[in-house]
């Protein structure tokens, strides 16, 4: 059973409602669109009317605009169902925010209500050639023109940016990183599917070519020097989030599949649960799973109080989860023996799918060194009788 502390009444039916929709419409098909490496636009519409594009978008505008908490829960049981489909949720999520936080009051009205209902499907387009954890390597610039801006450069591994209408762009304008809505009909716009990816391979990456790119006045959102320390970084934390309880669903779907073919396998006359190096294994499953969910909603409840700690905790829930989630698949696939190893089967996705979340959004190594540092600055801010006592 799930271990889950302090959830109100609505986030449980939330959850409940998340699981069966997953269950249901979700689940049963992951492995078809991960073959084909799209997700139906029927699917999509179905997303859309039920509000789950507007996760992020403000009540004001049309939007569910769920609490921390239930929005974790959303990323965690669709997580649990395909990757893919979380992935959806993170990039539109990114850009939604990113919008309602730093945008003109005329970006809102324009952008916002098209987020909630699915008329318009947003994408975070930051990673270039050169530049993916090194931020500041950024190379597409932007010129000023007087009918906009025109932007040259290329934008790589854009998450949904096959089917994104709009992309939240980062550019050099005038030297100063800044942050651009950038509409898929842009004249000088060229958009490459990428295809043969590793994992979450239903979640239609791209490749963006921009060659003087002409965007009108109104796409630069926020001002220029606000685009990476700004309106990046603070999307990217949310889409840190996301994917830290994404993973938490994908551990848990890893365990379910164990459980249930190590219940039912017989090997040496006995069934595979009552095997103490694959009780060893269920046993990690469920522990690291469980503590991930738990660092996910202290996270949450960080974000919900505005806390300056939020970020550290979304660090520490993504780490730690994404570790959790690839761990779990290793195990699963192993503990199904050849059966997961076929192309189809559930768990030889799961691992594709959980290499892929040590990658995005901060990978490992990066999470790593930033844990690590802010682990000696929090020492430094304490007496040695605090540490000491504490």
């Amino acid at each position: 059973m799930a271990i889950r502390v302090q959830l109100t009444e609505r986030q449980a039916a939330a959850r409940e409602e998340y699981e069966s929709f997953t269950r249901e419409a979700v689940a049963p098909h992951a492995d078809a669109w991960d073959r084909a490496e799209h997700l139906p636009e029927e699917f999509l519409e179905e997303f859309a009317a039920r509000g789950l594009l507007g996760a992020a978008v403000p009540a004001g505008y049309g939007g569910t605009e769920l609490d921390p908490i239930t929005f974790g829960l959303l990323n965690e049981e669709l997580g649990r169902g395909c990757s893919s489909v979380r992935s959806l949720v993170t990039v539109h999520g990114m850009a939604s925010y990113a919008v309602a936080r730093w945008g003109g009051e005329q970006q809102r009205e324009h952008w916002l209500p098209r987020f909630a209902t699915g008329g318009a499907i947003g994408a975070f387009a930051l990673t270039e050639p050169g530049a993916g954890s090194d931020v500041k390597a950024l190379r597409t610039t932007a010129r000023r023109t007087g009918d906009g801006f025109r932007l040259t450069g290329q934008k790589r591994w854009i998450t949904f940016g096959q089917r994104a209408d709009v992309y939240l762009l980062f550019a050099r304008l005038d030297g100063r990183e800044a942050a651009f809505l950038v509409p898929r009909d842009a004249p000088g716009l060229t958009v490459r599917p990428v295809t043969g990816i590793l994992g979450t391979k239903a979640s239609m990456l791209a490749e963006l070519s921009l060659v003087d790119c002409l965007v009108a006045p109104e796409a630069l959102l926020g001002r220029p020097g606000f685009g990476l320390a700004a309106v990046a970084a603070s999307a990217l934390e949310l889409g840190r989030y996301s994917v830290a309880w994404g993973c938490v669903g994908l551990a848990q779907a890893c365990l379910d599949a164990s459980l249930d073919h190590a219940d039912r396998r017989e090997t040496f006359g006995v069934r595979l649960r009552d095997h103490q190096l694959v009780q060893r294994m269920i046993a990690d499953m469920a522990t690291g799973t469980a503590a991930a969910r738990l660092l996910c909603q202290q996270a949450g409840w960080l974000r919900q109080a505005s806390s300056t700690e939020s970020l550290h905790a979304t660090w520490l829930a993504k780490y730690h989860a994404s570790r959790t989630a690839f761990r779990s698949a290793s195990d699963a696939v192993q503990v199904h023996g050849a059966q997961g190893c076929g192309d189809g089967h559930p768990v030889q996705r799961y691992l594709r799918d959980a290499k892929v979340m040590e990658i995005i959004e901060g990978s490992t190594e990066l999470q790593q060194t930033t844990i690590a540092e802010s682990a000696y600055h929090s020492r430094t801010r304490t007496t040695p009788t605090e540490r000491v006592t504490a």
